[in-house]
């Protein structure tokens, strides 16, 4: 039987649960398994930290390649993506405020675009071939643009990438991107923000189509009897056709003018509205004799 203790990975750039093994200096040693001693300052470590304590710590190298740990969390992981400030550009690239003491440089060669001081930009997290933790807005290289395993209404979590021309580019469950039409969006979005979705549609390439609104039989039944609702209680007629404005739209219901318009068609298949270019009108019901 192998007599050696099998070490334990510390991965770099993330959180890891790491024993203390004792002081040293101003601060304190903490037993890394396979990346040997790693060394928490002080002013980083709790108040009651003492050998045999297990902390939950972010590793990462200074610029000289040690390791260090600190219990702040840093803002994004290695593997992930973060909304960061560039804080300094030269050079080299932009360093960006990492949450933590030391800044996270973007390399001018991992930048989709010139990166400007004061802005904000998601930011890919990895390493580089020497084990440093930089960061890099090329996001396509790392993240995958086509699916197998996804398909229409399938939830997701976004996270807004950046604007194009036809819509915003999203991060999907954080290892694809997908686009979010314009036509799909009627609220203020910014890079970072996060939202729930839903998958429109995956393209026969396997690119993929994203929707904020969910679109299902429940969802189209909900939104039909919701504009009932609505010309009930506003005397039988509303000013909110299919050529209303989509922003108007989405005021009232939340929806998008594309899905409207297929819920009036479907009350208007069964007879339970007439629809005219400046107004839909509620019709009687017809009641069963007796």
């Amino acid at each position: 039987m192998n007599s050696h203790t099998v070490k334990f990975t510390t991965h770099i750039g993330k959180v890891n649960t790491l024993p203390v093994s004792g002081k040293a200096g101003d601060g304190f040693l903490l037993d890394g398994g396979d990346q040997g001693e790693i060394f928490l300052p002080g002013a980083q470590a709790p108040g009651d930290c003492a050998a045999g304590q297990k902390l939950d710590v972010f590793v990462y190298p200074e610029n000289d390649g040690r390791l260090v740990a600190t219990c702040t969390t840093a803002n994004g992981q290695v593997g992930e993506c973060a909304l960061m400030k560039a804080v300094h550009v030269t050079r080299a690239g932009a360093f960006m405020n990492w949450g933590i003491e030391k800044d996270l440089l973007v390399p001018v060669s991992q930048q989709q675009t010139p990166m400007q001081e004061n802005r904000s930009y998601v930011v890919y997290l990895l390493l580089d071939p020497q084990q440093r933790v930089i960061g890099s807005t090329k996001l396509h290289r790392y993240l995958e643009e086509t699916t197998e395993s996804m398909a229409a209404g399938d939830e997701v979590e976004l996270m807004i990438a950046g604007k194009t021309d036809l819509g915003y580019k999203a991060i999907v469950n954080g290892t694809h991107l997908g686009l979010l039409f314009k036509s799909e969006v009627f609220q203020p979005l910014r890079a970072g923000d996060t939202t729930r979705a839903y998958i429109k549609k995956v393209r026969p390439d396997g690119k993929i189509g994203l929707t904020l609104q969910q679109q299902n039989k429940k969802s189209r039944t909900e939104l039909t009897d919701r504009i009932l609702a609505f010309l009930e209680t506003h005397g039988g007629s509303s000013t909110l056709t299919d050529y209303s404005p989509p922003e108007a739209i989405y005021k009232q219901y939340g929806v998008s003018k594309g899905n409207y318009k297929k819920a009036l068609g479907a009350l208007y298949k069964r007879r339970l509205i007439r629809v005219t270019k400046d107004k839909v009108t509620l019709l009687p019901r017809t009641r069963p004799p007796g």
